[in-house]
Parts: structure tokens; sequence; C-alpha cells
């Protein structure tokens, strides 16, 4: 019989410095800007990633280095989600709009889904965002668990 899902034995730390992605939706890209401004020597300790017009306008806001991606409906989501499969990716800072219907709301879905598969650190809004990166955990390794991927595959394909 094989597991539904991978078992999480598998350890992972994270960094003392830390690869943040920061995504925001149109209706909500105001509100991170102001975040990120208010938090903009916390985060220029780290490695920030970030989609398309976001990553741009947070870059020239905060003077930091902001690694660009694709906008989100171009396949950005997507490729935050790749990093976080490959563990490239420590925190989700993601200020979506409850409001506002997306047209790639599969890719939100999944990318979220990837985030709490593999253990990631996700916040939604400010407030969120303000316990995240205000945590004692921030500036220093964090050990945590992570599925192990490689025992479930083999589970479910057996030679």
């Amino acid at each position: 019989m094989t597991d539904s899902r991978p078992r999480r034995s598998v350890r992972r730390t994270l960094p003392a410095r830390k690869r943040i992605a920061l995504i925001a939706h149109d209706g909500k890209k105001a509100e991170l800007m102001e975040w990120a401004e208010r938090w903009r020597d916390t985060l220029a300790m780290h490695q920030l990633v970030g989609t398309g017009t976001t990553a741009g306008r947070l870059s020239a806001s905060l003077g930091l280095e902001v690694e660009g991606l694709m906008s989100g409906p171009l396949g950005g989501d997507q490729q935050i989600g790749a990093r976080i499969t490959e563990q490239r990716l420590d925190l989700l800072i993601f200020f979506w709009d409850p409001f506002a219907p997306q047209p790639h709301d599969p890719d939100v879905k999944a990318l979220l889904r990837l985030a709490a598969l593999w253990n990631v650190p996700v916040a939604c809004n400010a407030a969120s965002a303000d316990f995240l990166i205000s945590s004692p955990w921030l500036d220093k390794p964090y050990e945590m668990a992570i599925p192990d991927a490689d025992a479930w595959v083999a589970s479910r394909n057996p030679e």
C-alpha cells in the first residue's frame, strides 16, 4: 500500500540570510510597498525576489536589489513555486486580493499549495507579514521538516 502523502521526515535548514519572495496582486501593490518601506532595513539583510511589476516597484522604492521574475499571470507564480520545490525560497510574502478575481487563480492556488506542502512560511497580509518578518528566527538558521519526496516517489513506483 502506498502513502497518499509524503512523510515529513527530511530536515531542511533555512539559512540566516533568507530568500524572500515578495508578491502582490494589483489591488494590493500599494499596501505591499508601504509595508516594505517600513521593513526596508530588515529586508536589506536578505535576498529578495518578486514577480513582474512588484519586483521593479520594490527595487525602485527601496533602493534594494530585487530579482525580478515574470508577471504572475505570465508564469511568475509558477517560477516562485518551482523555487519552493527546489528549496531555493525560504519565505513567501504574498499580498493577494480577496476581492478581485484573478485570471491566474489556479496558479495562485498551486503556489499556496506548494508553500504548504514544503512547509514554507507564508504571509498573506500586512499583519501576518509583520509577525513573520519580526520573528526571532528571521536572521538565524532554522531547522524544519519537509516531505521526503524521494521516498514517496519510490513508494509509488515500485520496481
